[in-house]
């Protein structure tokens, strides 16, 4: 019976993550931490035989594929659909004057997904899932048998271990948090799902 793995991952720490600034679509640099979170990654993974190699678009998320990809020859594939949640105008803005400025909102971003209502221009949770739940699946579908890194954002994460785990979006905000490079691991047969790692730092030094 053909295997398939995915290796799920959220970037490196990035300079907003230090400064506690939002990102959702927009994007800032890894920090020098958030490159050595991807090289202590890159290594653990060094002996995994990766068939394919996807990426959201987002330069900080690319960057750490880039990083974790080492001496492969593989191409990163890009795609659009794993971006972070588009946080609308709180992109950019620092989370203690959002927790100040929108106390419910930001406390349903986080602990009822289900329920938060984002601000204009801003994504809810299920259109989230209805972006990024059909590309794993075409990616699973596309690489049957095969070792696929997925490199992708927090809350898009999140949503991801969610289905795997048979979890519900009212249920999401009980997950745990997802760290910078914090490794994810789903092993797929035809007739049978396991969720081997969840936001897994053991390769933190």
């Amino acid at each position: 019976m053909k295997e398939t793995v995915l290796f799920l991952t959220r970037h490196g720490q990035t300079e907003w993550n230090l400064q506690k600034r939002m990102q959702g679509h927009q994007n800032s640099e890894l920090t020098a931490l958030g490159e050595q979170q991807a090289e202590w990654l890159r290594e653990r993974l060094e002996s995994e035989h990766l068939g394919a190699i996807y990426s959201s678009t987002s330069p900080r998320a690319l960057h750490t594929a880039q990083i974790l990809r080492g001496n492969r020859s593989l191409p990163i594939q890009q795609q659009a659909s794993l971006m972070e949640i588009n946080m609308g105008i709180w992109e950019g803005m620092n989370t203690v004057q959002i927790e100040q400025d929108y106390p419910l909102q930001y406390s349903h971003f986080f602990t009822s997904p289900d329920l938060y209502i984002p601000l204009p221009s801003g994504e809810t949770y299920s259109r989230l899932e209805q972006r990024v739940i059909p590309t794993i699946e075409g990616i699973i579908s596309d690489n049957v048998g095969l070792e696929v890194l997925v490199v992708t954002h927090r809350m898009t994460l999140k949503v991801i271990m969610a289905h795997f785990l048979g979890k519900s979006l009212q249920e999401l905000g009980g997950l745990p948090d997802i760290l910078s490079t914090a490794l994810c691991k789903v092993t797929l047969t035809e007739n049978h799902t396991s969720v081997d790692l969840y936001g897994d730092t053991s390769h933190y030094h």
